[in-house]
C-alpha cells in the first residue's frame, strides 16, 4: 500500500507499507524519498522519523541531484561502443536508433527536458541500449579473458545493478552490471578479471591481490583507483 505526500522542502514523499519489512526505513529513489514501514506499523512514527531526519534527507537530496545525470539535447556521452546523440525532431513520438557507433534518440520538438517523466523515459531508452550492448560484448570478453588466464566460471548474468560493477558467487556464477559499458576498455577488463579472480580467491586477501596483479601486469591498484572516478548509471 502506498500514499504520496508533498513537502515544500523535501518534495515528493512516498509512504509505503511492505509485508516483508521488519523495521521502519528511509531511502531516496530517483530523487524521491521512500519511507517504508511494516504492515503493523504506525504512519505517525514514520512521519516522525522523516521529521527527525529532515536535515539529513535534504543533504542527501542535494547530493543526489548534483550527481544525477541529466539527459537533454546538449548531453555529450561516450560509452564503450557508442556515442550518445539526443536531438529534437518534428515527429510526435520518441524513438531510438543505434547505427554505426551512434545511439540516436529523437525527441519531439516541444520536449521539456526538465520534466521528471521525460528524464525517466530517456534514462530507460539509454538503459535499453546499454543492456543490448552489454549482452553483446561482456560475455564474449569474459570468455576471452578466462581462456587467456586459465580461469573457469559457471555462468554469467547481466543486470542493471546500482551498487556493484560486478560480483561472483560461491558457485562461480558471475554477475555484471550493464553500467560497465560506460567504462573504457581497460577498466572493463579490470572488473572482469576481478570477478574471475574471485572464482579462485573469494575474499580480498593478500593472495587475491597477488593474483590480480599477475593478470593486470601489476596495475591492479592503479586501475582500482581509476575506477573510483566513474559512476554507475
Amino acid at each position: 500500500m502506498e500514499k504520496k505526500l508533498h513537502d515544500k522542502e523535501l518534495g515528493a514523499i512516498i509512504l509505503r507499507t511492505n509485508h516483508r519489512a521488519v523495521r521502519y526505513s528511509l531511502k531516496i529513489s530517483k530523487g524521491i524519498i521512500v519511507a517504508t514501514m511494516p504492515v503493523e506499523g504506525s504512519e505517525k512514527i514514520l512521519l516522525d522519523m522523516i521529521r527527525k531526519n529532515r536535515d539529513k534527507l535534504l543533504e542527501a537530496l542535494r547530493e543526489t541531484s548534483s550527481n544525477r545525470l541529466v539527459l537533454n539535447d546538449a548531453t555529450r556521452m561516450q560509452t564503450h561502443t557508442f556515442t550518445l546523440h539526443i536531438f529534437r525532431t518534428e515527429r510526435a513520438n520518441f524513438y531510438m536508433r543505434l547505427d554505426k557507433g551512434i545511439l540516436h534518440i529523437a525527441c519531439p520538438q516541444q520536449t521539456n527536458f526538465d520534466n521528471e517523466q521525460v528524464q525517466q523515459h530517456l534514462a530507460g531508452i539509454l538503459e535499453k541500449a546499454l543492456r543490448h550492448e552489454a549482452r553483446r560484448v561482456l560475455p564474449v570478453r569474459l570468455e576471452e579473458l578466462s581462456r587467456q588466464y586459465g580461469f573457469s566460471y559457471a555462468g554469467v548474468r547481466i543486470a542493471n545493478t546500482r551498487s556493484r560493477w560486478g560480483s561472483c558467487s560461491s558457485s562461480r556464477n558471475i554477475n555484471l552490471s550493464l553500467s560497465l559499458m560506460l567504462l573504457p576498455g581497460r577498466l572493463i577488463d579490470y572488473v572482469l578479471l576481478h570477478e574471475l579472480c574471485h572464482t579462485v580467491e573469494m575474499n580480498h586477501g593478500e593472495r587475491f591481490w597477488e593474483l590480480m596483479n599477475r593478470v593486470t601486469g601489476n596495475q591492479a591498484f592503479v586501475l582500482r583507483k581509476e575506477l573510483k572516478n566513474y559512476r554507475m548509471l
